[in-house]
């Protein structure tokens, strides 16, 4: 299987989602959105990941890229490619479907628990994901459910935290992907983001003493992508 992933921000790539890959050893290819600007994607694809980053989506007028990946994305779901974005990039995608992405009313950023539900579409899931437990956030907006698809995750800052469409189209508000390494590293990018605090963000040393929470997110992540794969 060839698998392209959208990367947005240097410190911001696939954690255990390349472990994943490399294990199951399947093709690999990437766009660095900050270093290229294709104007179509690789043909041979069959899946197409979408990574995080510290842009939003309707700041095309200071990255005016954000316009021809939407396209892509877009593209990729009309011809039925598995597609699954994470933060940034299950944001991008519910724009690329035509739902609304905007600030949210306040950052969520750490360690916080979310509710899974099973019902309509993510009925599948239900092997995949526990009905509740803790995960990885940082984003500052928050994405509308698509026409057509169900939201199937909530938190108590956001009620939006992930949706499917058909069983090949997954968006995720979270990061169950970071390894503490790739956390480390947005800790080390956002710093007074950290420092500025909020209801919903937590500070460095709250973050890091959580470390542990990160390997069961990335076996949730494992099965998740074993599902998608077996589509």
């Amino acid at each position: 299987m060839h698998i392209h992933y959208f990367q947005h921000v240097p410190f911001e790539g696939l954690g255990c989602i390349a472990d994943w890959i490399n294990q199951r050893g399947h093709q690999l290819s990437c766009t660095r959105w900050y270093e290229q600007q294709p104007d179509k994607l690789p043909e041979d694809i069959d899946w197409l990941i979408i990574m995080g980053g510290i842009m939003g989506v309707y700041e095309i007028d200071t990255y005016p890229w954000i316009k021809t990946e939407l396209e892509l994305i877009a593209s990729a779901i009309r011809e039925n490619k598995k597609v699954l974005g994470i933060c940034l990039g299950a944001q991008l995608m519910a724009s690329a479907l035509g739902a609304d992405v905007y600030p949210q009313n306040q950052k969520e950023i750490g360690w916080f628990p979310i509710d899974v539900s099973f019902q309509n579409q993510a009925a599948t899931l239900d092997k995949v994901f526990p009905h509740h437990f803790p995960t990885f956030h940082f984003h500052g907006d928050m994405f509308d459910i698509p026409a057509g698809a169900t939201r199937f995750a909530a938190s108590a800052a956001g009620v939006h935290q992930a949706f499917i469409l058909g069983d090949r189209t997954i968006g995720l508000q979270f990061h169950m992907e970071m390894k503490p390494e790739n956390i480390e590293e947005i800790i080390g990018y956002n710093t007074a983001v950290l420092e500025a605090g909020g209801p919903f963000v937590q500070h460095a040393d709250m973050i890091r003493q959580h470390f542990d929470l990160s390997s069961v997110n990335n076996e949730i992540m494992f099965r998740l992508l074993d599902h998608m794969a077996a589509l």
